[in-house]
């Protein structure tokens, strides 16, 4: 049994998916790029397209009914991997220790010529 999870506080899916999909405990979060959810334009900068992409990450996750406390993979794809020491510093102020597994994965390209795109996988009701 598999259940949908949709919030108007991460940008509406573009394509043919859903924002996150619960399976048992799992949720499946979809990608997301630096889209700002209500004007569903990206954000200017690899600064401010981090900080989007994990705004919407945790939007998506509350929904979900957890937090990105509850995530436990993490991937991260950058079209220059020069920026990776800025995702690490920004990934800093959205998880805390222990941090989810994660890739980091340099592209070609990226949606909407978004700079970064991350999707999680996230479990709720885990054992501590």
């Amino acid at each position: 049994m598999k259940n949908i999870i949709s919030t108007p506080h991460a940008p509406a899916a573009i394509g043919t998916y859903s924002q996150a999909v619960r399976a048992g405990d799992t949720v499946y979060l979809s990608g997301q790029i630096g889209l700002e959810p209500a004007s569903m334009q990206l954000v200017d900068g690899i600064e401010a397209q981090i900080h989007q992409v994990f705004k919407n990450l945790a939007a998506v996750a509350e929904a979900a009914g957890g937090s990105l406390a509850d995530v436990v993979k993490l991937n991260v794809f950058l079209t220059d991997l020069v920026h990776f020491p800025k995702v690490n510093e920004i990934m800093a102020q959205y998880f805390t220790a222990p941090y989810p597994a994660r890739a980091a994965v340099g592209v070609t390209a990226l949606p909407r010529a978004a700079l970064v795109e991350a999707d999680a996988v996230m479990v709720s009701g885990q054992i501590a």
